[in-house]
């Protein structure tokens, strides 16, 4: 997934960023309203973490704005202990789960799963697809019963394909998954990374359609 963390506070800004960083997600760390309007605007997000009390205004202002203009993009509320009337007016606002701070890292990795779920329509984390059977909610892949273990990186680039089974996926897609990671993106960038996931996957996995991009095959070989 690719991630908005909407946080001022710098040391909570780098613990959020890296624990959902290092559960295989792409994560655009702001600290105002203002740059989070922008990111919204120019970006297509899977989940938002966002903050309420902030430099340039309050959170939820942002959160009923959003919602106003018709994004649903799924909105986690972090919100200090004494803000009760903050949390009830933020589900009120359309958000979707809060969390209190402070927060043990692990239990904001469950509640990031459990919305990536709910959002998808599918409670049950484990999907069939092809030869492959996969944990989104642990980030597990088995192949015909063998464990396959994917770099984040390499997670961020299959969950592009997983959320879309045999749908067209172009380059700039791809890439715009990686550029979250801040990996370098060069020419060959996303071929190198497609190599990566057949040799695990197996080779018929990923589909090349030339010219136009990839696709994952979704039926058994």
């Amino acid at each position: 997934m690719r991630v908005l963390l909407v946080e001022d506070t710098l040391g909570l800004g780098e613990a959020v960023r890296d624990q959902i960083a290092d559960d295989g997600h792409a994560v655009d760390w702001v600290q105002t309203l203002r740059f989070a309007e922008t990111s919204v605007q120019t970006t297509t997000y899977d989940l938002i973490l966002l903050d309420l009390m902030l430099p340039d205004g309050h959170g939820l202002d942002f959160l009923r704005k959003l919602r106003t203009s018709g994004n649903s993009t799924p909105v986690i509320i972090l919100t200090a202990r004494d803000q009760v009337s903050d949390r009830i007016a933020g589900l009120n606002a359309g958000a979707d789960d809060y969390l209190i701070k402070p927060f043990d890292l692990s239990e904001l990795s469950a509640r990031v799963a459990a919305v990536a779920r709910r959002y998808r329509g599918d409670p049950n984390p484990l999907i069939r697809v092809g030869d492959l059977q996969v944990d989104l909610g642990d980030h597990r892949i088995s192949r015909n019963g063998q464990a396959v273990e994917l770099t984040a990186r390499e997670w961020a680039l299959f969950e592009g394909f997983i959320q879309r089974p045999g749908m067209l996926l172009s380059r700039s897609q791809l890439e715009d998954r990686l550029y979250a990671f801040g990996a370098e993106i060069e020419s060959n960038t996303i071929e190198v990374y497609v190599s990566r996931l057949r040799k695990k996957l197996g080779h018929d996995a990923i589909i090349t359609v030339r010219g136009m991009g990839y696709r994952l095959e979704t039926h058994e070989h």
